[in-house]
């Protein structure tokens, strides 16, 4: 077992304070062996280490764009891993890479976690303090599975992944000795060291963060096979420091995935019968692809207007209107969609709104987080524009995009908010009318500015009637939202059986909105298919009849394309 911080640091898995952070080179450069056994207390000469046979291995590796032999996520005797995934989008991206980076090491994936040679991994979310209440108690079921497995098969060995592992990990490692290895969001490469360094009975972290690290040779496998969505990671970290946020904190500063790298991966996904993907990031829209050298010097675009941000302007590189322009073009029949941006990012000429507007293929949805009304409680966040801006915004986007399905997050109760500013809020959500939200009370996380310089002095229930408060008020307007599509007709994309009834199909239409209709036999639009029912990942038109806060019903036309339904409308 390690004694603590020290044998990190010694291991060189554990920066010292004050040093300068390492990029993903010098990281895996620096990372040694960890520590190793004792031997029976004999010395050992000095000999190659774990480095040492691990570069032998890597040599003998394919390049990672080679295809992977089939079978190899099933070799009998390979060492079997349990994934789960708590939190944000994120962490399922996240769980796609190491799984990919795992079963190029020889791992099997296992759904049953009593299987004998079985890692637990789990990714793990700090933003909310909910999904990290929920690792830690997992963490106590594990611990009671663990002394029940019988001594005659191997131990069951856990590892907690993400943004929790690098935030937690000195609590992770010693709290009640749950936990065998500890790997932050820019350690996945590491991850056969760290668990072979763990298969010896010792633990292993490795939770640098990287300033380059974007995983952009790695094609994440899909963990749900056969699936019509998908999300594409093409952005990691975040430089934007509001005080409530800890994700520049556990995934570090904004580095962008060649396009190159992204436009491979969603020919993969089209390949594969994926008829929507997700481009996916924090910050999505401040995208910027250094990777080609004639475009370094390109100006930077300006920012909404009103807003304004903690750090100068970013020269350079291929930007995200240039991205989804691309990717658009991939596969007609195929929807794109992308989260999270940043209002600030939407400057009054910005292409990216006209390409939407353009693309039949571009859901006509948007993203934009406020997390408040109150121009004052904005200004204590830092998100860099006031309320008036942000209305702006929105008129600006609803002008640009007619018909446009709007989502936004909001966060109650943040350190210092009042009554009125509370009723700001609410009048917001009255005034934008979005379709989609997701409210949480706030939950002051550590590292942040806020846990610095700010005081959490909103008390517990007030927390909890405020958001009532906006989760009411935001289904009421919800509902008056989706009340005008009664007797429209939408293109829903078939996601599969609706989980309340075997006889009702489910998918959802251009602005995210889930449908729900009958499981009856339809026509072809196109009259290139005979009549039949519709399956997961087909386009199916369908008449709205009633409508609630989050649930569209109606009754299907037909069977239809996603270009077909573009050229009728």
């Amino acid at each position: 077992m390690l004694p603590g911080a020290r044998a990190l640091r010694a291991a060189g898995l554990l920066r010292p304070p004050g040093a300068a952070p390492h990029t993903g080179a010098a990281r895996r450069a620096r990372c040694g062996p960890g520590p190793r056994p004792a031997g029976r207390g004999v010395a050992l000469p000095a000999g190659p280490d774990l480095r040492h046979f691990l570069r032998a291995a890597a040599a003998r590796q394919p390049e990672p764009s080679q295809e992977l032999p089939p079978e190899l996520g099933s070799t009998p005797g390979a060492p079997k891993v349990y994934l789960e995934t708590y939190g944000c989008q994120m962490n399922v991206s996240d769980t796609e890479i190491a799984w990919a980076i795992l079963q190029k090491n020889g791992y099997t994936r296992t759904k049953e976690l009593d299987e004998s040679s079985s890692w637990n991994a789990q990714f793990s979310c700090v933003p909310r303090e909910k999904a990290e209440q929920a690792i830690w108690n997992r963490l106590q079921h594990l611990k009671a599975l663990k002394a029940r497995r019988p001594r005659a098969r191997a131990p069951l060995r856990i590892g907690i992944l993400g943004c929790m592992a690098e935030r937690l990990k000195e609590e992770i490692l010693h709290r009640e000795k749950l936990v065998d290895v500890v790997a932050g969001p820019d350690a996945y490469r590491d991850l056969p060291r760290l668990l072979a360094v763990a298969e010896s009975g010792q633990q292993a972290a490795n939770v640098l963060l990287s300033l380059d690290e974007t995983y952009a040779d790695i094609l994440p496998v899909q963990t749900s096979a056969g699936g019509t969505t998908a999300f594409v990671s093409i952005m990691r970290g975040c430089d934007n420091m509001c005080t409530y946020c800890i994700v520049p904190f556990t995934r570090g500063r904004e580095r962008s995935r060649p396009i190159a790298s992204i436009l491979q991966e969603v020919r993969m996904l089209s390949d594969q019968g994926v008829k929507e993907v997700t481009l996916l990031g924090q910050n999505v829209n401040s995208f910027r692809d250094l990777s080609e050298v004639q475009f370094q010097s390109v100006a930077a675009p300006g920012l909404s207007r009103g807003f304004s941000t903690v750090y100068k302007a970013k020269q350079g590189g291929l930007r995200f209107s240039h991205l989804l322009d691309q990717v658009s073009r991939i596969d007609p029949e195929m929807r794109i969609r992308f989260t999270s941006p940043h209002p600030k990012d939407f400057p009054d000429e910005a292409s990216v709104l006209q390409l939407i507007q353009e693309r039949h293929n571009i859901c006509k949805q948007l993203h934009l987080p406020a997390q408040s009304g109150s121009t004052r409680v904005l200004e204590a966040m830092r998100r860099g524009y006031t309320r008036e801006a942000y209305l702006e915004l929105v008129h600006h986007v609803r002008d640009s995009i007619p018909g446009v399905s709007l989502s936004s997050d909001f966060i109650t109760g943040f350190c210092g908010e009042t009554e009125e500013d509370h009723q700001q809020t609410v009048s917001l959500l009255r005034e934008v009318r979005y379709n989609v939200g997701f409210l949480f009370a706030y939950s002051m996380r550590q590292k942040t500015r806020a846990h610095h310089r700010l005081q959490d002095d909103v008390p517990a229930d007030v927390k909890k009637r405020r958001l009532e408060q906006l989760i009411a008020t935001f289904r009421e307007e919800a509902a008056r939202a989706n009340a005008a599509l009664v007797g429209q007709s939408q293109l829903v994309l078939v996601e599969g059986p609706s989980k309340r009834s075997a006889s009702e199909l489910c998918g959802r239409n251009d602005g995210n909105i889930k449908v729900i209709f009958p499981d009856a036999e339809l026509e072809d639009a196109a009259e290139c298919r005979a009549p039949g029912r519709a399956q997961p990942g087909d386009y199916v038109m369908v008449k709205v009849t009633s409508a609630s806060s989050q649930t569209l019903r109606g009754v299907p036309l037909c069977r239809t394309t996603l270009s077909r339904a573009a050229a009728s409308h």
